[in-house]
């Protein structure tokens, strides 16, 4: 794996459910949600993960990734000292071309209402077609970043 990530990010305007190849729960929640470095649990169905992310680039296009796996047993007493609210959303996930792939969080709880799409890309100057379901482009806008989800959920937006 990479120990950088690179990705764009939009809203999503769309019906986009036709193009998914695959779909699962997502549960989460950060140990550290500083804007510096943050500590993410995540169980996605019966895996778990351990990621670190740094902070983004200005154009909030790359960062920092590293990302382990872990026992579920753990991550599940670890999500109880996380910050704050708990994270949980199902990724449908869309291929494209050049072996690329949309994810599309669709987020549930206090965050209900919000679908985001994620393309993590090889270079920051990769080109790709934008679907017609795709909408406005987020990318570097810190409200959409999922650690700023749990401080500043959603639902509290209006």
């Amino acid at each position: 794996m990479s120990d950088r990530e690179i990705e764009r990010k939009f809203l999503v305007k769309g019906d986009f459910l036709p193009y998914t190849s695959q779909s699962f729960k997502i549960t989460q929640g950060y140990l550290s949600t500083d804007p510096n470095k943050t500590v993410r649990i995540r169980i996605k169905n019966e895996v778990a993960f351990l990621t670190v992310k740094g902070k983004s680039d200005a154009a909030g296009l790359s960062r920092f990734e590293w990302e382990k796996e872990i026992d579920l047993a753990a991550a599940q007493k670890l999500l109880l000292l996380c910050e704050a609210a708990i994270i949980i959303k199902t990724r449908h996930i869309i291929p494209t071309e050049n072996g690329l792939f949309f994810e599309v969080d669709v987020f549930e709880e206090n965050n209900l209402g919000l679908v985001v799409a994620e393309l993590e890309l090889p270079e920051t100057d990769t080109k790709f077609e934008k679907p017609d379901w795709l909408g406005e482009e987020v990318t570097g806008k810190p409200e959409y970043y999922n650690a700023n989800l749990i401080a500043n959920p959603y639902v509290n937006w209006e």
